[in-house]
């Protein structure tokens, strides 16, 4: 009889274990079930764009140089002066070839009258040719712009193609950067260039692409490129002929997104809607499919929403508390300068932004 009592308690013991087991199941469950999943609605940028660098130059750049060998009788300017085109910036003594030329002048009027034709031009061949002589002992300015840098004095002795300084013209600066092969028929005349200085606290400069050769050039690494030409016509003061830069050359405007979950969408009467986590704010919207898995939204929210899951994924497996858009970036871009593109979505970014 004890024996028939003992087994019953031990039997009434392991139903009490096995219904208290499937109690806190069910409670885990139907917690599990209840939970909430969220998305954030991502305000993504995307850029299409070939990154760039090098150093800009003047507008118009003149080494001085002596022409002809010489001591420097005057020096008409000094470093910082403003010149035009034709000034004289360095004179060289010159009497040995005013000389010369007084001479063939003199020769050619006292023969005018005696001379043949063809003595006469070749008398004024030789007059032109002494003329440039003199003219080779100055140095003159080829445009309107300012003396850079000037280093010569009266009395100094030159020889042909020594140089004594340099002007320029930076009524606007230029450059010329490497485009790889690939991006060149991505290229317009016209294409605003976003140029950053070190120089100048990071901030952006803007300018514009103004030509390219037809003609492409090998690398000393071995890459095919083309030279395209850029022009900056305003510029801040800190920046100077020959200061580095880094840049972008926008092959289109630059666009904002609102990306999101397709999952965050619930559609009533076929119009989509969303609900903020919160207050539970329901909310209409205008959406667009962006891939199999998200949706760029056109109206109704301004991004960084968190939003409630309105519809469930199909697919089995799916962590839905991790993840997002590849690449967990706030931005996309369509970027080349190295050659090769970015992966990932239309623009070469990821996005973040699936569910919390």
């Amino acid at each position: 009889m004890k024996k028939k009592i003992k087994i019953i308690i031990i039997c009434a013991a392991v139903l009490f274990v096995i219904g208290a087991g499937l109690v806190v199941l069910k409670t885990l469950l139907s917690s599990k079930g209840s939970e909430k999943v969220l998305y954030t609605a991502n305000l993504e940028t995307y850029e299409n764009i070939i990154e760039i660098s090098g150093t800009v130059a003047a507008a118009q750049e003149q080494t001085l140089q002596a022409r002809s060998a010489g001591t420097v009788t005057a020096v008409y300017v000094k470093a910082g002066d403003k010149v035009k085109k034709g000034d004289i910036i360095i004179q060289l003594d010159d009497s040995e070839q005013l000389y010369n030329l007084e001479k063939q002048e003199y020769n050619m009027a006292t023969k005018k009258l005696t001379a043949s034709a063809r003595e006469l031009r070749l008398l004024e061949t030789e007059r032109n040719s002494l003329l440039q002589k003199v003219e080779d002992r100055k140095v003159t300015a080829t445009f309107d712009g300012i003396i850079a840098d000037l280093d010569v004095a009266v009395g100094d002795s030159l020889e042909a193609k020594d140089t004594v300084g340099t002007l320029v013209n930076i009524d606007y600066l230029t450059a010329e950067v490497e485009v790889t092969e690939t991006d060149v028929s991505k290229l317009k005349v016209g294409q605003t260039v976003n140029f950053t200085f070190p120089a100048y606290s990071n901030k952006t400069v803007t300018g514009y692409v103004t030509g390219w050769p037809a003609i492409g050039e090998v690398t000393s690494r071995g890459a095919t490129v083309v030279k395209a030409k850029l022009r900056i016509d305003e510029y801040p003061e800190e920046i100077l002929p020959n200061f580095s830069f880094t840049g972008k050359i926008e092959i289109s405007p630059t666009e904002q997104y609102i990306v999101v979950s397709r999952y965050a969408i619930g559609y009533e009467n076929k119009e989509p809607y969303v609900v903020l986590a919160k207050g539970n704010e329901k909310r209409s919207v205008k959406v667009q499919p962006y891939g199999s898995e998200y949706v760029k939204v056109l109206e109704g929210l301004e991004g960084g929403e968190v939003l409630l899951q309105q519809t469930t994924p199909k697919r089995s497996g799916m962590n839905r508390n991790r993840g997002g858009m590849p690449g967990g970036s706030g931005s996309s871009k369509n970027s080349s300068g190295s050659g090769a593109p970015a992966g990932g979505f239309p623009g070469g970014g990821g996005f973040p932004g699936g569910p919390m």
